[in-house]
């Protein structure tokens, strides 16, 4: 860990001036086990219960979640408490600056990206001051469906390829008031041009602009295996960056730091860490 520790420590170091590293920049240690769209126009005060007239509507299994890692919001293990924290940290620097949107992202294919966007997403819905919108942007390999047991009829792909409309992509977990999911349905070919062209720029500020306590969660391919994540954050208002620590590469942590200067992180989540004693660092 103290290699993943001085690789961000440099890292931030070598970020772009311009942003504060102190407040852009922040470690923390998760000990790894491996809006939504209500019908109306939400009320700066949230309901008790939110009634999907319109979303899909699907019951996931607890079983198939808990084999996925996908943590209970409400749970007493490591691994919630861990991503209650996060949620925390995470709501307070996007009030802090105004933010709504936030892409989770990694240097490479190994790192637990779309297991941290799904449970990050999950603990922001259990806040009950937001509502959530997760949204697979992962084109080159989409997972987000298949690990919440998510069969779509339409998808993030359909969206941009002019196929479908936003209300056929929806989708709500049964038991999660507050969480929608915008799964993609297969790979895309050309997905970088894709998401950031002009279907793609639309779709970003239609989903944006529909509730404005709405959460939008991004979960994007890795920053340096493609040029998709690089292509697309100019959408998104700031970063997560998710590294392992038996797995990312020290130069791989500061490249990926490098090319991401221009975009304002929230922090650094440490996946699969084996010297924390509790839940975060």
């Amino acid at each position: 860990m103290d290699r993943i520790r001085k690789a961000l420590d440099l890292a931030r170091q070598e970020r772009d001036r311009s942003f504060d590293p102190e407040a852009t920049v922040h470690a923390i240690d998760l000990e790894a086990k491996g809006h939504p769209t209500s019908e109306s126009r939400a009320a700066p005060s949230l309901p008790t219960r939110i009634v999907y007239t319109n979303t899909r509507i699907f019951t996931p299994d607890a079983g198939a979640l808990e084999s996925k890692r996908v943590v209970n919001p409400a749970g007493n293990d490591a691994a919630a408490a861990a991503f209650r924290m996060l949620r925390t940290q995470v709501i307070q620097r996007m009030d802090e600056n105004g933010w709504r949107s936030v892409a989770v992202l990694s240097p490479g294919a190994q790192d637990g990206k779309t297991t941290t966007a799904i449970n990050l997403a999950v603990s922001l819905a259990n806040d009950h001051q937001h509502t959530v919108l997760l949204v697979d942007c992962d084109l080159r390999r989409p997972t987000i469906g298949a690990r919440l047991g998510i069969n779509p009829e339409f998808g993030m792909d359909d969206l941009l390829n002019g196929d479908a409309h936003v209300e056929q992509c929806l989708y709500h977990p049964e038991g999660y008031d507050r969480l929608v999911v915008l799964p993609a349905r297969a790979a895309l070919a050309n997905s970088s041009d894709a998401l950031a062209g002009p279907r793609g720029r639309r779709l970003v500020a239609e989903l944006r602009g529909r509730y404005p306590e709405r959460i939008i969660v991004f979960d994007l391919p890795p920053v340096l295996g493609t040029d998709d994540a690089l292509a697309f954050l100019p959408l998104v208002e700031c970063g997560l960056v998710v590294i392992a620590e038996r797995a990312t590469r020290r130069d791989d942590l500061l490249r990926c730091m490098e090319l991401l200067r221009k975009t304002p992180i929230l922090g650094t989540v440490l996946n699969k860490a084996t010297d924390v004693n509790s839940g975060y660092g």
